[in-house]
């Protein structure tokens, strides 16, 4: 499912415009962005957790020269199920 066909799920069910459902969404994903943005988790009762996670500097290997190199340190963002979504999707 891509954002158009989201939307159009979204307008069906709330019985909104699709120019709502769409304006909502964005707001949802902005507002979710921003507070991981602060370090701040959001989560959403049943659904899931989304967190940001640290993932520490490391050494890699160059797959063409097999030369070692570093790689930075990375704060990634994260998603944890929730009980009722892993029951619903098994």
């Amino acid at each position: 499912m891509n954002k158009a066909e989201l939307i159009e799920a979204i307008s069906i069910s709330a019985d909104l415009p699709k120019a709502t459902a769409g304006r909502t969404l964005d707001a949802i994903t902005s507002t979710i962005s921003s507070a991981l943005q602060k370090g701040d988790d959001v989560t959403l009762v049943g659904f899931g957790t989304f967190t940001v996670k640290a993932r520490a500097a490391r050494e890699g290997r160059n797959p063409q020269t097999g030369a070692a190199i570093k790689i930075a340190a990375a704060k990634l963002p994260s998603f944890r199920a929730g009980k009722t979504l892993k029951d619903a999707v098994n």
